[in-house]
């Protein structure tokens, strides 16, 4: 049995400081991006649920050709959907995923 690949760091952004994550194995991958007041993802997370517990996210979609493998490329990623927490913050879908992520290190 092979365990997937789980890597976590610390990002330094023009806008602050957050923790990328990112979990790979030979037929899928995810990742994300989290602060302390939300966070940005890749298309396998559901806004719907994060919403009911009233977290802020931001999902960007990865495609079978430029999938989202690690934190890094949901910076330039679009925006698909956004939570209700989120939204209220300012977070709107087509934004890239680094504006998502300035709004949530900047919210109050």
């Amino acid at each position: 049995m092979t365990l997937p690949i789980s890597e976590h760091k610390t990002l330094e952004t023009p806008h602050g400081s957050a923790i990328g994550s990112s979990f790979r194995w030979p037929t899928g991958q995810y990742c994300a991006i989290h602060t302390d007041r939300g966070f940005v993802g890749c298309g396998i997370y559901d806004v719907h649920v994060a919403g009911e517990f009233g977290i802020a996210v931001a999902i960007a979609k990865g495609t079978p050709t430029k999938p989202l493998s690690v934190p890094e490329d949901l910076y330039e990623a679009k925006i698909v959907e956004v939570s209700e927490p989120a939204r209220k913050m300012g977070i709107t879908p087509g934004m890239t995923g680094l504006e998502a992520l300035a709004v949530l290190l900047q919210a109050k």
